[in-house]
């Protein structure tokens, strides 16, 4: 059995204003292992960004235990919880948010500077991401340049930049139609799997969701696995 990359051990989060509190997860269990890709539905509202939020060390919980990659990283310092997103975890969003102002190869290897990496084997390394995403001519285009798939592909590349054990979606082909969702989701399988990753997705799409290795579903602030 592969190893668990993502433990969430009896995490809850409650919100609290005044004298109102609002549950959005109770004692939720939730082990990913690596190369496992797994989605995640819940209607709008139901907490599924919240468990990503926890999960990518976002936001901390209420009480329980969460480890990536064996690291209790529950109440962690700032910069433990830092280190642990830069090193270990990657995030797709509904919007890819890429950088205006840089190429996408510069886009992609944004990540891999900032962790240190020598600026010739991050370009390296990035434009093999980007031509295994199919955008071999786009590596000097900049985000206004490229449609709405070719941009979300670019933010699937940069989330694999630093090689993280976690990738975690919300949303990741949200925006995008039909034909371009499908055309974006069959990159990220083909380079989560080949790659090993672990992948937690929230999407809406059950067609999409069926294709992933697993389906888990935020219900009354717990989760139930199909």
């Amino acid at each position: 059995m592969s190893e668990a990359v993502l433990q969430l051990e009896n995490v809850s989060r409650v919100y609290v204003q005044g004298q109102a509190r609002l549950t959005v997860l109770e004692n939720v269990n939730l082990t990913l292992r690596q190369g496992e890709i797994v989605a995640l539905l819940g209607p709008s509202g139901s907490g599924k960004s919240t468990l990503l939020h926890i999960a990518g060390l976002l936001e901390p919980p209420s009480s329980g235990t969460v480890r990536i990659d064996g690291i209790d990283c529950s109440h962690a310092r700032d910069s433990k919880r830092t280190a642990v997103r830069r090193d270990r975890i990657g995030f797709v969003y509904q919007f890819h948010h890429l950088l205006p102002e840089f190429s996408a190869l510069e886009n992609v290897m944004m990540p891999m500077l900032i962790a240190g990496i020598a600026k010739a084997e991050a370009r390296t390394w990035a434009r093999a991401l980007l031509v295994q995403m199919g955008l071999e001519a786009r590596l000097s285009h900049r985000p206004a340049k490229l449609s709405g798939g070719e941009q979300q592909r670019v933010a699937i590349a940069r989330a694999l930049a630093n090689n993280p054990k976690v990738l975690l979606a919300d949303e990741p082909t949200g925006n995008l139609d039909e034909q371009t969702a499908e055309m974006v989701f069959r990159h990220f399988l083909d380079i989560t799997r080949e790659r090993g990753t672990a992948a937690l997705v929230a999407t809406h799409n059950i067609d999409l969701a069926r294709r992933m290795d697993r389906i888990i579903r935020v219900r009354d602030h717990q989760l139930v696995e199909e």
